[in-house]
């Protein structure tokens, strides 16, 4: 069975727990928490001996199912906690996983985290198995949208109250970086204590934290988003991601820009084609066209044959696809030859 995150406490406070549980997501924040609620419940029901087992390549996977039948003097339940690598079980460990389920111990909980699975191991036999036998819980990353709502709510659990414009506040500087937002809680908590705080308590207190990913900018330029796609490069230049990654992903990005435009139906996730469809309407067939041609100029700038710096202009292209009129690379490209 499948349980989604936000439901996962109430099917635990129904007591009944199944034989096995594997929370898998790629905010290790998020996945820690949903695991905690797990512990939580099975040491309320007993379980009160824990085992945590790193199931990387070669573990010994026979000791651990063989010794999750020999419990301690005191213990009465069991709990194993699986630590998943982002690649998933080996062979080694897809069969133990499998054998153990089709005769689970009574007094056994297998708990097995997942931070960053990849999602090719959703399909594999070990992943089926304990879906079918046990519980598969996927947490989801907090996006740009909902996440004042959650820091709400982590804000009220600390005995903060933020108006809405104090949480946009801590909202943008701890994005994309969970951890840091907890820990910004705990720090305004600390410094002002319970109660109602408003937006330049938050804005003295709290520094810039946030953390993004190419993909957040590629979507921020094609949702049309030009301030936000400016502090975004800013961001990511800083934390030393290559450019070259970032052309990469916005090449591609354009290339289907580019098929949508044309009347085929591009390879794209289904939640993208909104803004994918709403760019392509925004800069026409001929602007997309036109932006393809700059990327191709920006790579060049980016492998040193043309003089520049790469990010500024990555900016400019990037603004462009966003809606907002720029230089074009192609009308500087004869001065910038080496």
């Amino acid at each position: 069975m499948q349980i989604r995150a936000d439901q996962l406490q109430r099917h635990l406070e129904g007591g009944d727990l199944r034989h096995i549980y594997l929370i898998s997501g790629d905010e290790q924040l998020l996945v820690d928490e949903a695991c905690d609620q797990i512990v939580a419940a099975a040491t309320d029901l007993g379980y009160d001996e824990r085992t945590i087992f790193e199931a990387m390549p070669r573990a010994p996977w026979d000791e651990l199912f063989s010794g999750a039948g020999n419990l301690s003097l005191f213990a009465t339940k069991r709990l194993l906690d699986v630590r998943v690598p982002p690649r998933g079980l080996d062979r080694a460990g897809s069969d133990a996983i499998r054998r153990y389920l089709e005769a689970p111990l009574a007094d056994t909980l297998v708990l097995c985290r997942a931070a960053g699975l990849d999602w090719r191991q959703r399909t594999n036999a070990w992943y089926k198995a304990i879906e079918r036998a046990g519980a598969v819980i996927p947490v989801w990353p907090i996006n740009g949208r909902d996440l004042p709502r959650w820091l709400d709510g982590r804000c009220r659990r600390a005995g903060l109250e933020l108006d809405r414009d104090a949480l946009d506040a801590l909202a943008e500087r701890v994005e994309g970086n969970l951890l840091a937002a907890v820990q910004e809680i705990a720090k305004l908590k600390l410094l002002h204590g319970e109660g109602r705080l408003g937006v330049s308590e938050v804005e003295n207190g709290v520094g810039d934290a946030a953390h993004f990913d190419t993909f957040e900018l590629i979507d921020a330029a094609f949702a049309g988003r030009g301030a936000r796609v400016q502090r975004m490069v800013g961001i990511l230049r800083q934390e030393g991601v290559a450019v070259f990654m970032v052309i990469a992903a916005l090449a591609s990005q354009l290339q289907r820009a580019a098929e949508l435009a044309a009347g085929r139906n591009p390879r794209i996730a289904r939640s993208r084609l909104p803004t994918l469809n709403a760019a392509v309407r925004r800069l026409g067939s001929q602007g997309v066209d036109e932006l393809q041609k700059e990327c191709a100029l920006l790579d060049l700038q980016s492998k040193g044959m043309l003089r520049g710096d790469a990010w500024q202009s990555l900016e400019c292209v990037l603004l462009g696809v966003a809606g907002v009129p720029q230089p074009r690379l192609s009308e500087q490209a004869d001065l910038l030859r080496i």
